[in-house]
């Protein structure tokens, strides 16, 4: 495919997508009519896409419409891209631009129109990050890095850059975390290496790495992920310590690939249904890695950005609290209690952790920590509670 028959392509994709079609979905079955199209071309397309995405609304101003074409004029535009070079008409490119498609593009409206995010959210936005406000939604309008997290019991970090070396793949350490890694060149190869089929490395955003070494973690302890989904956070606890590690969620078929990847990273989680869960005695350390905004990681599912609703985001924080409360139940004495989202906003942070103390009057904050989508990682928090010998 040409570079202007990538972009055609992009076109009709997004406009499926904003007829209401799932990114993902649309992306499919636009691979299965394009049978000719190679593996570059694929991710070329997909590339277009989702960079699409992240900027629908700076995108739309600079096309001049909110569609499958006016984004694919305005990403050009925005990257200093003659338009014209490719909207030919010639061969499959997109057919050349009409008098109002060459006009200046107005003006940004508001901050939010240029940046990137919903009106609605902005205020919100703005109040939880302050001065980080701008470069956080910033950096949302860029593709996310590749990270891995290294499997220590396997390979210390630095054999496991020396293995993706080999295997063409070049990384080095991340900040976040100790067993954390920057891919810096052949992300796309890391599923296809033996590095990673062998369980010597998982991908795992840094601060989600991060997130489990902010947990108070002791030898011996029983650990309940109790949100675990596909059980990332749990297979970066069972590489800390000697844990006896249990992963549930209110949707067991979410946990289905647990056991496999378990088995590649030698490490052993029991899997709960909610009735097993209930037969269980409580347990030292229970995270509740919770349904969010994920307002943190837009950048890699920048559809969410746009979906979101006030009245989604009210819903969700009354499932935050209702899920933290029932966690209260499988604490044992002395145990703690780990909030987690990929969230940057107040009201599913700090504002969650303070309703939860009120609501239970002699549990202690033992440590909070926050890390930001414009400094090297996705956005997430976590807090960490205990509950008090007696109630």
């Amino acid at each position: 495919m040409t570079p202007a028959a990538r972009v055609q392509a992009a076109i009709e994709i997004l406009d499926d997508i904003l007829g209401g079609q799932a990114a993902e979905k649309a992306l499919t079955n636009w691979g299965r009519r394009s049978r000719f199209a190679g593996s570059k071309d694929r991710a070329a397309v997909r590339d277009h896409v989702f960079q699409a995405l992240r900027c629908q609304r700076s995108h739309a101003v600079l096309g001049g419409s909110l569609s499958g074409r006016g984004l694919l004029i305005g990403a050009l535009r925005d990257q200093g891209i003659e338009v014209g070079s490719l909207f030919t008409g010639e061969g499959h490119a997109p057919a050349p631009l009409s008098e109002a498609e060459q006009a200046e593009p107005r003006n940004f409206q508001s901050s939010a129109e240029a940046k990137d995010i919903p009106e609605w959210l902005w205020p919100l936005f703005s109040r939880s990050l302050g001065d980080e406000a701008i470069p956080a939604a910033e950096a949302l309008r860029s593709r996310a890095a590749a990270h891995l997290r290294v499997n220590l019991r396997k390979a210390s970090r630095a054999e496991a850059i020396t293995r993706l070396a080999e295997e063409g793949v070049v990384a080095e350490p991340h900040a976040a975390s100790e067993a954390a890694l920057l891919v810096t060149e052949g992300a796309r190869r890391i599923k296809n290496t033996e590095s990673y089929t062998l369980g010597f490395v998982e991908l795992q955003d840094a601060a989600s790495q991060a997130v489990v070494e902010a947990l108070p973690l002791q030898s011996g302890m029983r650990v309940l992920d109790y949100c675990a989904g596909g059980g990332g956070k749990s297979l970066a606890m069972a590489m800390r310590e000697d844990l006896a590690l249990y992963a549930h969620d209110a949707a067991p078929r979410r946990m289905a690939d647990i056991p496999a990847r378990a088995a590649r990273a030698g490490v052993k989680i029991t899997c709960l249904t909610p009735e097993a869960l209930a037969a269980q005695p409580p347990f030292d350390l229970v995270l509740c890695d919770a349904p969010c905004s994920g307002s943190g990681s837009w950048r890699r599912d920048p559809e969410g950005k746009w979906r979101l609703t006030q009245e989604g985001l009210d819903e969700l924080v009354r499932l935050q609290a209702e899920i933290l409360d029932r966690a209260v139940a499988h604490v044992a004495p002395g145990g703690y209690l780990a909030f987690a989202t990929c969230s940057m906003l107040e009201v599913e942070n700090g504002a969650q952790s303070r309703g939860f103390l009120d609501r239970h009057p002699g549990w202690t904050a033992v440590t909070e920590a926050a890390w930001r989508v414009h400094q090297g990682t996705d956005g997430f928090y976590v807090s960490v509670f205990q509950r008090p010998q007696s109630d």
